[in-house]
């Protein structure tokens, strides 16, 4: 399969004030990879996420999303899911799901249905009885459920239990075009490194390091846990 650039990052610089929250960033993210972005707290990866979804603006570079600059266009090829709860707790599931198919064209009602049956996740159920780990399989479910180029997830599974990860890991893995590309933001390295293609770890909004997930633990005869744990002194 031939690889594809749908992220392409040139010099990307971001300031709050006198604060450097991205600071010279350039590198590339190619189809067909799930890619882990990786860092302490602050260090600019939900700043990263916010610009290549559009909702930053005030920076300095250039970035192309499939080859387009940021825009509407690119906003139909990603699908975006952020850190924070942002589905009304008064819907129903069924609700949300409506709410989808106006928002997205690309969104796939029958593939919506079968991974929330796989996360035990009932139609008919409120948002204001799910606990928060639900409430992210919904919004992980109602994400992985468009055709995108590009996912974006921003802390898609602090809430969720150890033992419901792999399941969740798995739908993933199962749901994603091969030809798209995922962007993974965590702090939860050891339980999620297996699934990551290729990793990116930035720290106060500079590049660190960038590699195949399999080299690095090859080279380092580590795991990329043990690897980021090592770099950020953790």
């Amino acid at each position: 399969m031939s690889e594809n650039k749908l992220i392409t990052i040139n010099n990307l610089t971001k300031k709050y004030g006198k604060t450097i929250a991205i600071n010279d960033l350039t590198i590339s993210l190619g189809s067909g990879k799930i890619v882990g972005l990786l860092g302490p707290n602050g260090s600019g990866k939900t700043t990263l996420i916010k610009i290549l979804n559009g909702l930053l603006k005030d920076y300095k570079g250039e970035i192309l999303i499939d080859d387009k600059k940021i825009g509407k266009e690119t906003k139909k090829i990603i699908s975006y899911l952020p850190d924070i709860d942002y589905i009304p707790n008064w819907m129903k599931v069924n609700n949300v799901i409506n709410m989808f198919i106006d928002m997205y064209q690309d969104f796939d009602v029958k593939k919506c249905y079968t991974i929330l049956d796989r996360l035990n996740i009932v139609p008919t159920m409120k948002v204001s009885e799910m606990s928060k780990g639900t409430k992210e399989k919904l919004q992980l479910a109602l994400v992985m459920s468009r055709k995108a180029k590009i996912y974006i997830l921003d802390e898609p599974i602090g809430g969720v239990d150890p033992a419901a990860r792999d399941m969740i890991m798995q739908v993933i893995l199962d749901n994603y075009d091969p030809e798209s590309l995922i962007l993974f933001s965590t702090h939860l390295i050891s339980d999620i490194e297996k699934i990551f293609d290729e990793v990116i770890f930035i720290k106060e909004g500079e590049l660190v390091l960038y590699q195949d997930s399999e080299k690095l633990r090859q080279d380092r005869h580590k795991s990329v846990d043990e690897v980021f744990r090592e770099v950020f002194k953790c």
